[in-house]
């Protein structure tokens, strides 16, 4: 069963899937491995009511929480992990990337967080299930199937041209000796360059961090002085010099803010949203 979504090409990025009665994606080039539970959730699905409907997983955009608790039980369900597992970020937009033990189980979730400024996580415990949140801004998934580390970024403009998916392989490669020729990375569903526009100072960064020869792949100038800019070929050129392969990088051809009905977008719904969420965990056994 379909889930109805738009793409911007026929590529076959993601699998459709509904479980438990939730509608999510998986990605194909990660389940194919055999090793993780993994999702994107959708707005679908859930209890959460008005402008939050109906699968919103933030605790701070003024939901119910027993909404929001009732909506990670129905997603743990739905791909296969525990609510007491799930280790949730803490978002301002860093390249902050955290290490995550069995002993942080829950935090976010079913427990608080100890800790704050916290945009990416990596773990290598089976079962503890990486949780980061969307609403235009890019996801990031990895996968490295021989040393069996898997790690999940948030990357909206600022964590872009700050290089998060390669500050997140160095983390990886750090602290796990993870190679990243083996490593498997998914850019998740965000706002595609028809839909975002930006204002100049931001291209001034885009231009100070990536080469001039990228430019054209990047961003283009508009009449009214702004510009559109791509983050989905920004994060393939930042994944790809950080060592990732080709044929192991799996790049959105969906976008919010081209399906708010079926996705939280903060630019289609002006700010009145709630949180997309992708999950990544290792499977126990």
């Amino acid at each position: 069963m379909k889930i109805g979504l738009k793409y911007k090409n026929e590529e076959h990025i993601f699998d459709e899937c509904i479980s438990a009665g939730v509608p999510f994606l998986k990605y194909p080039i990660l389940e194919k491995e055999g090793l993780v539970e993994h999702g994107i959730s959708t707005r679908l699905g859930g209890v959460s009511e008005g402008f939050l409907g109906s699968m919103n997983l933030s605790y701070t955009r003024g939901d119910d929480p027993t909404h929001v608790d009732e909506n990670y039980r129905r997603m743990a369900a739905a791909i296969g992990v525990k609510p007491e597992h799930m280790v949730c970020t803490h978002q301002t937009h860093t390249t902050n990337v955290r290490i995550v033990t069995k002993e942080d189980a829950g935090k976010g979730v079913t427990r608080e967080k100890d800790y704050t400024d916290v945009d990416g996580l990596i773990t290598n415990v089976p079962g503890i299930c990486l949780v980061t949140f969307y609403a235009d801004c890019v996801p990031l998934l990895f996968l490295d199937p021989v040393k069996k580390v898997v790690a999940s970024s948030h990357s909206g403009w600022r964590g872009t041209v700050n290089r998060m998916g390669q500050v997140t392989v160095e983390k990886m490669q750090k602290e796990f000796g993870c190679d990243p020729k083996n490593i498997l990375a998914c850019v998740g569903p965000s706002i595609c360059q028809d839909c975002y526009e930006v204002s100049e100072d931001v291209i001034d960064m885009f231009r100070a961090n990536f080469r001039e020869s990228e430019y054209d792949r990047l961003f283009y100038a508009k009449e009214n002085g702004k510009f559109q800019l791509d983050l989905w070929k920004a994060n393939e050129l930042v994944l790809t010099d950080a060592g990732i392969r080709p044929e192991h990088l799996a790049v959105t051809n969906v976008c919010t803010c081209c399906n708010p009905e079926l996705l939280f977008s903060h630019r289609a719904s002006k700010g009145k949203r709630g949180n997309l969420a992708a999950f990544i965990a290792l499977k126990e056994g």
